[in-house]
């Protein structure tokens, strides 16, 4: 997603302005076709290999100094791409969790933007180097900060190139609501950012594809959001990436089956005696008819891999074919509970934490 320098450091007003005269030319750009096709690029080959990796990474806020733990996590992605590309068969696509080298960290807003990467930036260049040696694709989830987003903790999924270079980040469309009673999660997202968001990056940035040469993908943190996947659907992706701190198998199967695309999911792992053992693991992938063709139904530390024929999922494919004009005055009628743009707040006004977020949340919502 290419940012645009002179609107990511403009004021207010003039995103303001550039808003207004998006929206004059509504839908400019062509997101979805009316026949059922959608834009590709010709394929370098039919079949690709997709590797998974599930592993246990260490919190940045562990560490004496934030440089030592990105020094320690990195060098774990470093041996785990190493063992995918020199084990079983030559990936194409190595996809690792959500969080594989800042850990999820706890703290108030400023502490917190200490645990995050740039992106791109110093850890993307290594493993850029990496992907070059493999000839691969790396896709990970991060904590992320951007100068163009002051203040803003963001969680982006990178797509680092067989070039080495970033080839896609991919914002998260949008957090869980009502997770736990006390606190929502204070990330920045295209939801609570909208409309600055698409004054930025334009209304393709809001469900991107990268349409390579091994078939069109994206990759989302979204859990159990069915519209969402729907979306990504509409707009030609033929494999969905997905990474995760905690999932539902189910989710993963029926998303892809539901919109007829490949789909791999990776999760995080947790120490033995964590609460959350339970939960670890279980990375999947999964073929268009929601068929699982690897997993690691495990919590410790695996590559999963599965060969795929996007050659043949691509002849004569189209879209999917969504209800969407006999659900129409159903959804029109729909008002979701929290208002776009929620978090497009001067910094100092930005929630420290999960409960500020919480207050925020229940102050904003449309439903109490």
């Amino acid at each position: 997603m290419t940012q645009p320098t002179s609107l990511a450091r403009a004021p207010l007003s003039l995103l303001a302005f550039a808003l207004l005269f998006s929206t004059a030319g509504a839908h400019a750009a062509t997101l979805v076709e009316k026949d059922g096709s959608y834009a590709q690029v010709p394929l370098e080959k039919d079949k690709v290999v997709i590797k998974v990796v599930q592993n246990l990474t260490r919190n940045l806020q562990d560490f004496p100094t934030v440089s030592e733990g990105l020094a320690h996590n990195l060098e774990q992605m470093t041996a785990l791409t190493q063992r995918a590309c020199s084990t079983g068969k030559k990936p194409d696509f190595i996809l690792f969790n959500e969080f594989p080298l800042t850990g999820y960290s706890d703290g108030k807003r400023e502490e917190k933007l200490k645990f995050t990467i740039e992106i791109p930036g110093t850890e993307t260049d290594a493993l850029g180097k990496l992907a070059r040696e493999c000839d691969t694709y790396i896709i990970f989830g991060s904590y992320a900060r951007d100068e163009a987003w002051p203040g803003h903790i963001l969680s982006l999924n990178a797509v680092i190139g067989r070039d080495g270079k970033v080839a896609e980040k991919f914002w998260k469309t949008r957090n869980v609501k009502n997770y736990q009673p006390d606190m929502e999660i204070p990330t920045t997202t295209i939801e609570n950012v909208y409309d600055r968001y698409v004054a930025m990056y334009g209304e393709e940035a809001l469900f991107p594809v990268l349409r390579t040469e091994y078939g069109n993908i994206a990759v989302s943190t979204v859990q159990r959001d069915t519209m969402v996947y729907n979306a990504f659907a509409m707009r030609g992706v033929e494999i969905m990436f997905r990474t995760s701190t905690l999932f539902s198998k189910l989710d993963v199967m029926a998303t892809a089956s539901f919109n007829n695309f490949y789909s791999a999911m990776s999760n995080i792992t947790f120490p033995a005696d964590s609460e959350w053992a339970k939960m670890g693991g279980g990375s999947v992938i999964v073929n268009p008819k929601g068929e699982v063709l690897a997993e690691d139904p495990s919590n410790d530390e695996a590559i999963i891999e599965a060969e795929i024929d996007i050659g043949a999922l691509r002849k004569g494919r189209k879209i999917p074919d969504y209800p969407m004009d006999v659900t129409r005055p159903v959804f029109e009628q729909y008002q979701s509970a929290f208002p776009l743009n929620h978090l497009d707040l001067p910094v100092d006004q930005l929630p420290d934490n999960g409960a500020e977020m919480k207050v925020l949340m229940d102050k904003v919502s449309r439903w109490k």
